[in-house]
């Protein structure tokens, strides 16, 4: 199961080191506790929009290229979940076959 926290997380975190930011700058220009983001960061709890617009703002990082990068990660994780079952699938098809001969 693909978690949105966890990729959003990840996104932000990339974000921030990018950036060159440590978590104590970022928690003082977004006005956020440097714990929650950290949480948040690590796919430990969810950002309400206005935090996150927050965490963006301070980032000088444009919310919708957050959301796409998300997107983008999402559809990857979900592509592998696909690739992986599919997989499973023929080998339980091949061991059917295999084991009716």
């Amino acid at each position: 199961m693909v978690l949105f926290r966890r990729l959003l997380g990840d996104v932000l975190r990339g974000a921030r080191m990018q950036r060159g930011m440590t978590l104590r700058e970022l928690s003082a220009e977004a006005r956020v506790s440097l714990g929650y983001i950290s949480e948040i960061e690590r796919g430990q709890k969810e950002a309400s929009s206005e935090l996150l617009a927050s965490l963006c703002q301070a980032m000088d990082l444009p919310l919708s290229d957050v959301l796409r990068d998300v997107a983008d990660a999402v559809a990857l994780e979900e592509a592998a979940v696909l690739a992986s079952t599919q997989i499973t699938a023929v080998r339980r098809a091949g061991d059917v076959v295999a084991s009716a001969a």
